[in-house]
């Protein structure tokens, strides 16, 4: 990966558009975890893809270039939500439907639904994209403890609600 980086440095498009489709599905669930509509995650996800071709010197240590363009694509969710909630309040927005074929996705998904937005960002980041606590602290600009409190919470929450009696259908 780094030689990849390294060759999309040095304006390699074809090196940059391999980096691009190695990351695609992270950063699918980062978006998706932030955004409901899918036309938005598109929209983040083009932007931040832009973003990363545009600022690609800026990247200091290669190491970090997940966290750094993770924490693009989060800036611009954040946008987007912010557009959004301009345009009109959350309540008049329409319920769009689950479109996965996975069993295990829409489960997932169906648990996490109810969550904060603080601890279901944080879950996906932590148990989908394999960041460590300290990479999560910075992509999200928080301390490590907060990390670690906001992921048990979730945890916590996770939990009870995985637990909690289901209702029958009569």
């Amino acid at each position: 990966m780094d030689t990849l980086i390294r060759k999309a440095k040095r304006q390699d498009a074809d090196a940059f558009c391999q980096l691009m489709e190695l990351h695609m599905q992270s950063m699918y669930k980062v978006a998706k975890a932030y955004l409901k509509n899918d036309e938005d995650v598109a929209d983040a996800i083009q932007d931040t893809i832009l973003t990363c071709y545009e600022k690609l010197q800026t990247l200091r240590q290669n190491k970090y270039f997940k966290t750094w363009m993770t924490r693009i694509l989060i800036n611009k969710c954040k946008d987007i939500l912010s557009f959004n909630q301009r345009l009109q309040s959350m309540e008049s927005l329409p319920e769009t439907a689950c479109c996965s074929t996975e069993y295990a996705k829409v489960e997932w998904n169906a648990l996490l639904e109810p969550l904060d937005e603080k601890y279901r960002v944080i879950l996906i980041l932590y148990y989908m994209d394999g960041f460590t606590i300290r990479d999560i602290a910075e992509i999200l600009d928080m301390k490590e403890p907060t990390v670690k409190s906001r992921l048990q919470r979730g945890r916590k929450q996770l939990a009870d609600a995985y637990h909690s009696p289901k209702e029958e259908i009569i």
